[in-house]
């Protein structure tokens, strides 16, 4: 479980040079199929729109990663990390409006390594800070870092740009073999390709010694002093190097929305990418990928369904922290789902009660919306295509049953599947004589 928990363990280690071809041969496999899917998504999802939210879900993985560098990795909770990526933009706006001011041949596609850069800087900056302590104190020095930079932002008018922020045009810059990364399809590529190469850095990482020295700071600082490692530099590192790909997310967010406000710095941005690691898993490397896979499609996809999208946010919050602590990508691992019998036709059939109990309460959450903040717009609430008055006890009766039929039957199930499991684990009795 632990190997699987931590890219930085190799359990084939201990199997000699074939387990260890084996298992890289495996990796590179796995980012083969990475790149190849990357470059066929847009065959597949070809809408102009699929194209932007793929471009979105692309920064936010690198964005993602970065972070979990900082929790999954060295164990360092940071309140503040949307610092860096803001920064990173930043400077990567500037730039990009002084080289296509002064027609430098510089092209776009090495542009992000300046907001890579550009968090490395304030990095260094506040890492000397922050890192001197790691726990509770270290959070808190990154909650005042994070406001210290949204407060000052709106002052430093010329940097931030004020509440308009400061935009650039993309395609003003030098355009290589006639490639201007007008289209969006373009700049999908150059996403894709700088997500694919800081994700790839990423993992390789985990995998060198200062990948397993960050892991050994996360599990216990105090015994890393008695081998001849420095924890504080060792939190130092990991606050720098995940403040570089904090900058190259920027970047890419500058390059794609050709805008940077100061919302980018501020506290909200910061609260996403923790959800978007918590949520997918911070003890797996491909657990911030899908937590900010799904976090990004809720933003955008949910949010032009329902007003209450963040509610739906919160509760699937509230439900991984208390029923799956590891994350998504622990709640589908082999060995949980086989440790807690989840693979079992008894336990599949409780998605049932389960969509039940979620159909139930989202029409519970829309119900009350109506009521509520929208009041204004009189009782009616348009759901799927289907016109639902809020002031008939109907609506609420039927949103009420399933979600009481649905809880009844997870209780049921799970105590009948748990019946059954420990039956089957119990040891046979063989007759005397």
């Amino acid at each position: 479980m632990k190997a699987l928990r931590d890219p930085s363990i190799r359990p084939s280690a201990a199997a000699g040079p074939a387990g260890s071809i084996a298992e890289k041969a495996g990796a590179g496999l796995a980012w083969l199929v990475a790149a190849i899917l990357l470059a066929m998504l847009p065959l597949i999802f070809k809408t102009d729109s699929a194209v932007a939210v793929m471009c979105i879900i692309g920064i936010s993985v690198v964005f993602a990663l970065s972070y979990n560098m900082l929790l999954g990795q060295t164990g360092l909770l940071s309140f503040g990390h949307a610092i860096f990526f803001g920064l990173g933009g930043f400077c990567t706006i500037h730039v990009m409006n002084a080289v296509a001011a002064s027609h430098v041949p510089v092209p776009l596609v090495v542009i992000p390594l300046v907001g890579g850069l550009g968090g490395l800087f304030f990095g260094v900056i506040f890492g000397s800070l922050a890192s001197k302590r790691g726990g509770t104190i270290f959070a808190m020095i990154s909650f005042g870092l994070g406001e210290l930079a949204s407060s000052a932002a709106p002052i430093l008018n010329k940097f931030f740009g004020g509440e308009t922020g400061v935009t650039t045009d993309r395609s003003a810059l030098y355009a290589p073999f006639g490639i201007n990364f007008g289209p969006q399809i373009q700049v999908y590529y150059l996403i894709a390709g700088w997500c694919l190469i800081s994700a790839a850095a990423m993992y390789f990482l985990t995998r060198t010694p200062l990948g397993q020295i960050m892991r050994a700071v996360r599990e216990n600082p105090e015994r890393i002093e008695f081998i001849g490692c420095s924890a504080r530099q060792v939190r130092f590192v990991a606050f720098v190097l995940a403040a570089f790909f904090a900058g190259v997310a920027g970047a890419l967010a500058a390059i794609n929305f050709e805008i940077m406000t100061v919302s980018n710095v501020g506290g909200n941005q910061s609260a996403m990418v923790v959800l978007m690691t918590y949520i997918g898993g911070i003890g797996y490397f491909v657990g911030p990928i899908l937590g900010a896979i799904l976090i990004t499609l809720m933003q955008i996809l949910l949010s032009d369904i329902t007003a209450g999208w963040q509610m739906y946010l919160g509760i699937l919050f509230v439900v991984v922290v208390m029923y799956a602590p590891g994350g998504l990508a622990a709640l589908f691992s082999p060995q949980v789902m086989v440790s807690r019998g989840w693979n079992s036709p008894l336990r599949a059939l409780l998605v049932i009660p389960l969509l039940l109990a979620a159909l139930g309460g989202m029409l519970l959450i829309e119900l009350g919306y109506q009521v509520g903040l929208k009041s204004s717009e009189g009782p009616i609430r348009v759901l799927f295509g289907i016109s639902i008055n809020s002031s008939s006890w109907l609506p609420w009766c039927l949103a009420i049953a399933p979600v009481i039929a649905g809880f009844f039957g997870l209780r049921q199930g799970n105590l009948a599947a748990d019946n059954r499991t420990a039956a089957a684990r119990r040891p046979v009795e063989l007759p005397h004589g």
